[in-house]
């Protein structure tokens, strides 16, 4: 049998902390493109402009962490926000996710230690 791949994700709408406890590397951050100077830019023009530029750049930052999440069998989004919901709903569509099992947590913020643990706890048997 294959060995389980694990990932835990904290995130919310402007970083993703990817941790892996089984690799070297244990964490690799992926940030949102869409910033409050972005909003801000998006938001002179129209509130319609500012409502889509987010929508496109929340999907390129969700495509990008679903990207790395292919690699796993099992994956913990959690974190304060939706996001984590909105991820999932995101990956709910795509077929490829279909065998991925998703769990999702709600929580605060938290140390990097505390994460660790957070995730090494959801994932033992």
């Amino acid at each position: 049998m294959e060995t389980q791949k694990n990932l835990g994700i904290w995130m919310d709408h402007s970083n993703a902390e990817l941790i892996d406890l089984n690799s070297k590397k244990k964490s690799h951050v992926i940030t949102s493109k869409f910033t409050f100077n972005t909003k801000e830019e998006a938001l002179n023009r129209s509130e319609k402009s500012m409502h889509n530029k987010r929508q496109q750049m929340h999907e390129a930052y969700y495509k990008e962490i679903a990207n790395k999440i292919l690699q796993y069998n099992h994956v913990l989004l959690f974190g304060p926000t939706n996001a984590k919901t909105e991820l999932h709903n995101y990956l709910n569509e795509d077929l490829h996710f279909k065998d991925i099992q998703i769990d999702i947590e709600a929580a605060d913020k938290m140390t990097d230690n505390e994460k660790d643990a957070f995730v090494k706890d959801h994932f033992q048997d």
